[in-house]
């Protein structure tokens, strides 16, 4: 039998108990929201992306995607690409955004609300 006490189907638990599984799953939820916006993490994803990009993208344009983290601001990332090799970063971002831890994943849904941005003032 458990911790908790067992009448039936039914469970008992004390308040103690469920405090502290309450208390241990927003902890848990704290630090994954906190190591997804990690700067190495962002970094990993980037690198990640752009390798799948740049094997998606035909042999002329594999150099026109680059990205580059700033030395100084470490959570901040200078994205050169060629309106052209877009939609491949487009598709691998779509492609392991579901792999990405949540805050992670924000941060590259931006990413990509950004670029869908720039690339229709660019047809304007």
């Amino acid at each position: 039998m458990s911790k908790c006490a067992k009448t039936g189907n039914l469970q008992y638990y004390t308040l103690k108990e469920i405090t502290e599984q309450m208390l241990r799953k927003m902890s848990n939820d704290v630090t994954n929201l906190k190591e997804g916006l990690n700067p190495e993490n962002i970094a990993f994803w980037y690198k990640k992306t752009i390798d799948e990009a740049k094997d998606m993208a035909p042999p002329w344009l594999v150099d026109k995607i680059k990205v580059k983290q700033d030395p100084i601001l470490h959570m901040k990332f200078n994205l050169d690409i060629s309106k052209r090799a877009v939609r491949y970063l487009m598709m691998a971002i779509e492609n392991h955004v579901d792999e990405m831890p949540y805050s992670t994943r924000l941060y590259f849904l931006k990413v990509q609300e950004i670029l869908t941005d720039e690339m229709n003032k660019a047809l304007v």
